[in-house]
């Protein structure tokens, strides 16, 4: 099932919501031992995975992390073709001061904000989908 293309009906349609918890991004040389089953997510690049996980986990496995997240969905099936939802909340993020860190799934996209910036990141974006 294709997602949606049209941005103007991303934008309205992009429905944000926030996950309940912590997340951190930790680096490990492979996945042995890592029950893939209870991380968010995982990439292979040349210096090793990248694991996107909840902080409690990472705290518990004794994995290095330098970032505590906040977890976004944007809750609309967009296209993995679409173009320019991404750049659309990266520059409204962005003109608040808020980094983030995007992850593209199949089904929707995913942003991770710095913890502390998660309810004012939510009102850009449910602002951004009002305009």
């Amino acid at each position: 099932m294709p997602g949606e293309k049209n941005l103007v009906q991303l934008l309205k349609t992009m429905q944000p919501c926030l996950n309940e918890g912590e997340y951190v991004f930790c680096t490990i040389a492979d996945l042995n031992g890592i029950p893939t089953d209870q991380i968010i997510s995982f990439f292979k690049e040349t210096e090793g995975f990248t694991i996107i996980l909840p902080r409690s986990l990472a705290d518990q496995w004794k994995l290095d992390y330098f970032f505590v997240a906040a977890w976004i969905t944007l809750t609309v099936h967009s296209a993995l073709d679409a173009v320019g939802l991404t750049a659309a909340f990266s520059n409204a993020l962005s003109s608040a001061g808020i980094s983030c860190n995007v992850v593209a799934a199949y089904y929707h996209d995913h942003i991770f904000v710095d913890q502390r910036d998660a309810e004012r990141a939510m009102e850009v974006l449910w602002g951004l989908s009002h305009t």
